[in-house]
């Protein structure tokens, strides 16, 4: 086997072996590199006839605060062999203290790994679904408030500006910028009729509820945001709604979406909603600290 040293670039082969990994631990499918994999560093480890068999990605920009967070994917047919561990020994020793590993599916190889390395389990991150096929309650609207879809050209300033508003907390979704989401607008599964702003009569944007649909079919509460002067009179459930809503309109027979753990007003609406927990990710990383 060849180490690859750290580079830019996603080494030749990394999408197979992201699609070959996926297959084999159910995951979504893999159509593209994620976003985050164009930036950053990677490195890998190379068989003797070319296939990559392991590959780390580090975020060297990290999260909102600060915190550089690594994937590492070993090919299905190359696993207990010890090279999980060595890629992330070698993340550790490249990146910066305080670095987090993501454990898609929370992964019980990477529950291993982390315990014999000394690394904790320091944020979960829910999926929650939910069947489509019985009818859901009408939204019921604060007064003076009405819902509209997204205009493109026209609400990405006011959709960045809530979104960072209520998400001044979360390790990612807070950073969206007005490109981050004029980019968005162009991937294919992108559409503004699932896209739902609650506005004031002055059309002042309150909250939104912004739907995915996946490949497969599945739809997406893709993030529901409401601007913290909003919160508390029932807007983010009505938004939650109006898209849950939509999505089976349009054909989509499930559901899902992604919500911190320890975020419990929110997992307590989705219950509500009919949700239960199918999966979560796992971030690893050392002991947390109260800056972390």
């Amino acid at each position: 086997m060849t180490e690859q040293n750290w580079a830019a670039a996603a080494p030749a082969g990394t999408l197979d072996l992201l699609r070959a990994a996926a297959e084999v631990d159910g995951r979504a499918e893999v159509v593209d590199l994620p976003k985050e994999f164009r930036r950053g560093e990677h490195t890998g480890v190379v068989r003797p006839d070319g296939l990559l068999v392991g590959h780390a990605h580090l975020n060297t920009d990290g999260d909102s605060f600060g915190r550089q967070v690594a994937e590492v994917t070993v090919h299905p047919a190359h696993r207990r062999q010890g090279l999980g561990t060595e890629l992330v020994e070698r993340v550790l020793a490249h990146a910066a203290q305080g670095v987090r590993f993501w454990s898609h599916g929370d992964h019980p190889a990477a529950a291993a790994i982390g315990a014999k390395l000394g690394l904790r389990r320091v944020r979960e991150l829910l999926v929650m679904a939910r069947d489509l096929d019985e009818e859901l309650p009408e939204p019921v609207w604060p007064e003076g408030v009405r819902v509209r879809t997204f205009v493109p050209g026209q609400d990405e300033a006011a959709v960045v500006a809530v979104n960072k508003r209520a998400f001044d907390w979360h390790p990612e979704q807070g950073a969206l910028t007005v490109a981050d989401l004029e980019e968005t607008e162009r991937a294919g599964w992108f559409d503004p009729g699932g896209f739902f702003l609650a506005v004031d009569p002055d059309d002042e944007l309150l909250g939104f509820h912004w739907t995915k649909v996946h490949p497969d079919g599945t739809g997406e509460v893709y993030v529901v945001g409401v601007d913290p002067s909003a919160q508390g009179g029932g807007l983010g459930k009505a938004l939650t709604l109006v898209g849950i809503r939509h999505l089976r309109a349009v054909g989509r027979p499930r559901v899902i979406l992604y919500v911190e753990s320890d975020n419990h007003p929110a997992v307590a609406v989705y219950r509500r909603l009919g949700f239960t927990r199918s999966a979560a990710d796992v971030q690893w990383g050392a002991a947390p600290t109260s800056s972390s």
